[in-house]
């Protein structure tokens, strides 16, 4: 599937979390090591329901379902989750099948990348997947009234990199990114974890992609918009 003719792509912003790197297994594990000494029964096919969500969200939820009369307040919990999570990734993250391939494919369409996640975990993946250099502009939602499925992480980040939204693409995986990319005005490029279940979003969509691997081709069959601003990273 194409996009239509009149939605030339003037640039790309990649989500990173389950996107560029297979980190969701590594959240699950944090998730539940914080959690499950107050009392909240995750498994990791329940910790999928909070997939994209930003972190302080996801406690926010469970303490919800789950509240603990006495321990730590949220944002402890919050802490705990985000050290585990960077601990993980710097000592067993790793890239996405085809994500390096589909970074080079951008060629020289600006290049950002926007995520939920704290700045101590996309600085980490950055790190340790040696990617840093490759972005032009880096945005977390962490900062934000609210993250995804709120659009303004999005929006931010074409700002930055002088794009208009709606020529745009974004690479998504989970519901409240698509959710967030669609509201964004982009062109919504999702990639699903195959082994999860579908995205409850996945109809936002402008296409949808059996794996990150298939997105070179999708993309080098898009028009493009001639003379892309060039934008220094930051």
């Amino acid at each position: 599937m194409t996009t239509p003719a009149a939605r030339h792509v003037g640039g790309v912003v990649f989500d990173m979390d389950g996107v560029l790197v297979d980190s969701e297994p590594l959240w699950h594990e944090a998730e539940i090591a914080a959690l499950a000494p107050l009392g909240v029964p995750l498994t990791p096919a329940l910790c999928r329901q909070t997939t994209g969500v930003r972190v302080d969200g996801v406690v926010r939820h469970w303490r919800t379902l789950h509240p603990w009369a006495e321990g730590p307040a949220d944002d402890v919990v919050v802490a705990s989750i985000v050290d585990g999570v960077v601990a993980r990734v710097r000592a067993r993250g790793e890239p996405m099948p085809g994500a390096r391939a589909a970074l080079e494919a951008v060629g020289d369409l600006p290049l950002g990348l926007a995520s939920s996640s704290p700045q101590r975990i996309i600085d980490a993946v950055l790190e340790r997947l040696e990617l840093r250099a490759r972005f032009a502009v880096v945005q977390s939602a962490e900062s934000l009234l609210r993250g995804k499925p709120d659009p303004l992480v999005y929006r931010l980040a074409c700002r930055a990199l002088g794009v208009d939204p709606a020529h745009a693409v974004a690479v998504e995986d989970s519901g409240s990114g698509l959710r967030a990319a669609h509201a964004a005005g982009m062109i919504v490029v999702a990639v699903p974890d195959p082994a999860a279940d579908p995205p409850d979003a996945l109809h936002l969509a402008d296409v949808v992609l059996d794996s990150l691997e298939a997105f070179p081709r999708w993309l080098a069959a898009q028009p493009r918009r001639a003379g892309p601003r060039k934008v220094e990273p930051r």
